[in-house]
């Protein structure tokens, strides 16, 4: 079975996240991004799901029809690293994250992909901490949830 790198997209109003009662990360309108990454992603799976990414067209508009990428609607990214995406839950009750690439891989493609929205895609990208251990809040718009793999 391959494992693909995975986002989890929530078209959101706000989100934010903080660590250690402290704010790191804070969004308006955009995209709330819990992402996964296993041993076998590289930077040619990141550019590609940044790409598809910052181009998801799930904004409404003016004919309130999903037609807008972020950009067209000045949206922001909130990227946040979540190896709980790869839970295997097929044997007994607790879950097993094996396929979860480790945190020193994990960190640099999370890095990566961040850099390429800002820098490539030119939208603003809030992040979470790596590793930590963060609450999320966010207000859901629509609500629109789609996941993306590669």
């Amino acid at each position: 079975m391959v494992i693909k790198m995975k986002l989890v997209i929530q078209r959101v109003k706000n989100a934010k996240v903080e660590v250690e009662g402290k704010i790191v990360g804070k969004i308006d309108k955009g995209f709330l991004v819990l992402i996964g990454i296993t041993h076998e992603d590289n930077e040619e799976k990141a550019e590609f799901l940044a790409k598809k990414l910052c181009n998801l067209r799930v904004f409404e508009d003016e004919n309130q029809k999903m037609n807008l990428n972020l950009r067209q609607v000045a949206g922001k990214l909130l990227v946040v690293s979540q190896f709980t995406l790869y839970a295997n839950c097929k044997d007994g009750n607790r879950p097993s994250f094996t396929d979860a690439a480790p945190p020193e891989k994990a960190i640099k493609l999370y890095e990566y992909f961040c850099k390429q929205c800002k820098e490539k895609y030119e939208i603003e990208t809030e992040k979470g901490i790596f590793g930590a251990d963060m609450q999320v809040t966010l207000q859901n718009d629509g609500p629109v949830t789609i996941i993306l793999e590669k």
